[in-house]
């Protein structure tokens, strides 16, 4: 098993640098494609209890007009789910996730330090 997964999204500079930081220090990780095989409702709420940011912080900002979400839809573990689950694009990324934590990889740091690199 792997020491980290990374929910990771090729087309994002900090997603490639979590991955680059990643393959520097040879870090055991497996990679999640997460717009390819978006995470399900328990391996969200999973993320959620391990996330030392705020739940509201797993989710982008992006588009939440057009979607019609709003702030009180993500103030709970629960409403991220919900909208995660409907929206897998949304999730910040990088996700970073090990046996007891999990991180929102931005800034870049955050990543390396979690990493070791």
């Amino acid at each position: 098993m792997a020491e980290v997964t990374i929910y990771h999204n090729p087309r994002c500079s900090k997603s490639r640098a979590a991955m680059g930081a990643a393959e520097e220090v040879g870090a055991d990780v497996e990679v999640v494609r997460y717009l390819d095989d978006p995470p399900d409702a328990a391996t969200l709420r999973s993320i959620l209890a391990k996330l030392e940011d705020a739940p509201a912080a797993l989710v982008r900002r992006e588009d939440w007009d057009a979607l019609g979400i709003t702030a009180a839809d993500v103030a709970t573990a629960d409403g991220v789910v919900d909208v995660l689950v409907r929206y897998p694009r949304l999730m910040e990324r990088p996700v970073l996730v090990t046996a007891d934590r999990a991180i929102i990889g931005r800034p870049t740091e955050r990543a390396r330090r979690l990493l070791g690199a």
